[in-house]
């Protein structure tokens, strides 16, 4: 009898670690990358730039800093937000005021986001290469691509300032097009279509789909 209970006992544990296993795996869902030798289509957005977030040109013509900046540039400015003349040079050693040309153009269904124009690529481990697009203030769900070989994982981060917590929303199907020749010369040209499940709430819908024009950096 107690050999019998034990036996059954094992069964059971296999069985909840089997579904953990498909749990996993289901959220690591890879699809096959359609390459393409010329990738078509409307990626003007890449000409399009932009600041860092929290650099504006203030009421004085000048390019500045507000919100999350270093605390010692309060000093070089006056009441009225003006940078003196003589901590222009220092202020603008301390404030990176470089273009950035946009990366991203899409549209989606997701939680507290309000937009993004950049994702950034970078060869990680592995021969992968991985791919997040940039938050802000009030954009708190990042789409998440990892590339090796022919395949593709992707899934959304979602990392709530309300309180819904951190979320992982993993790809249910989607496809992706990728510029073979610029992907080889380190350049990430692609379309997609992505659906994810909504692990906080099942019958709303989300998605993310649009254009990716971006460098693929080197592990730093």
């Amino acid at each position: 009898m107690k050999i019998k209970s034990v036996i059954i006992l094992l069964l059971v544990l296999i069985g909840h670690s089997c579904k953990t296993a498909v749990k996993k795996t289901n959220t690591n869902r890879k699809i096959k990358i359609e390459w393409t030798e010329n990738l078509e289509g409307d990626f003007s957005f890449k000409e399009n730039w932009s600041y860092k977030e929290s650099i504006y040109k203030n009421s004085h013509g000048q390019l500045s800093c507000d919100g999350d900046c270093p605390p010692e540039i309060d000093q070089m400015k006056d009441e009225s937000g003006k940078i003196y003349k003589d901590s222009l040079q220092a202020f603008y050693t301390i404030i990176d005021t470089t273009h950035i040309n946009h990366s991203l153009q899409s549209e989606n269904k997701m939680y507290e986001y309000s937009g993004t124009d950049f994702i950034e690529f970078q060869k990680v481990e592995n021969e992968i290469i991985k791919g997040k697009s940039a938050n802000n203030v009030s954009t708190n769900s990042s789409l998440i691509i990892e590339i090796k070989n022919d395949f593709c994982s992707v899934w959304v981060d979602f990392n709530s300032i309300r309180d819904l917590g951190q979320n992982i929303f993993p790809l249910e199907n989607g496809t992706i097009k990728i510029d073979r020749k610029l992907f080889k010369k380190g350049t990430l040209k692609a379309v997609f279509d992505f659906k994810f499940k909504n692990t906080l709430e099942p019958k709303k819908a989300l998605f993310w789909k649009g254009k990716v024009y971006s460098e693929i950096k080197n592990k730093t």
